[in-house]
């Protein structure tokens, strides 16, 4: 009898890293409609029997992927919640965070973009438990400094939309950046210079350029 021999779990770990780490990139560039099981596996070096020993099938590989995402997205949105720190510093960093996500894991902001484009009708409810507790304490924060005379009054939800909005793009759009801009990939210096530009667009309307000192 052909007995499977189960991997050390050091070794389970590197398998599943490399799985998702491939299903990302193919995902991304093709979508989950035009992603097969099998090219994941000749992209990650292993049989499709192999990578269907860790997930059972492509939803649930493809609902894995979008879990390790949206994780590591609002990771960065933590930022906001340190009491300690004024509203440039906190903003500043939150942009820069956002930003370096799109420079570091661009497929992974592309899966998640076209889950989103096409409708949600995978995650949608993922979504909503995930996102919105993140959203609702960084609203608090924001409807805090406004009370206390930190920064102009604005609608904080939307003004988080459009950071997003700004950030993302520079992954999910980088082939059109690339385009215009005449070089591929983009360089630190196109995420520089993005990470200055939002910033001073975001504080100048908030009224609060110059109060922090970095």
């Amino acid at each position: 009898m052909d007995k499977r021999v189960e991997p050390s779990l050091s070794q389970r770990d590197q398998i599943e890293a490399r799985i998702l780490q491939c299903a990302t990139e193919v995902f991304s560039e093709s979508g989950f409609a035009g992603t097969s099981i099998a090219t994941i596996a000749e992209r990650a070096g292993i049989s499709k029997q192999n990578l269907l020993y860790y997930y059972a099938n492509k939803q649930v590989l493809y609902q894995t992927v979008l879990d390790q995402v949206l994780d590591q997205w609002l990771e960065r949105m933590d930022i906001l919640a340190d009491a300690d720190q004024e509203p440039e510093f906190l903003l500043r960093s939150y942009i820069r965070e956002k930003l370096r996500f799109s420079q570091e894991q661009p497929h992974a902001s592309r899966v998640y973009a076209m889950e989103v484009i096409s409708g949600a009708q995978t995650y949608s409810e993922s979504m909503r438990e995930k996102i919105i507790p993140f959203l609702k304490k960084d609203i608090a924060v924001f409807e805090g400094w406004i009370a206390k005379g930190k920064i102009a009054a604005v609608n904080p939800t939307h003004l988080l939309f459009l950071i997003w909005a700004m950030t993302q793009s520079y992954a999910d759009f980088s082939t059109q950046m690339c385009l215009v801009l005449g070089h591929s990939p983009l360089k630190p210096e196109d995420f520089n210079n993005a990470e200055q530009l939002i910033s001073e667009l975001v504080l100048q309307r908030l009224q609060c350029l110059g109060k922090f000192v970095d």
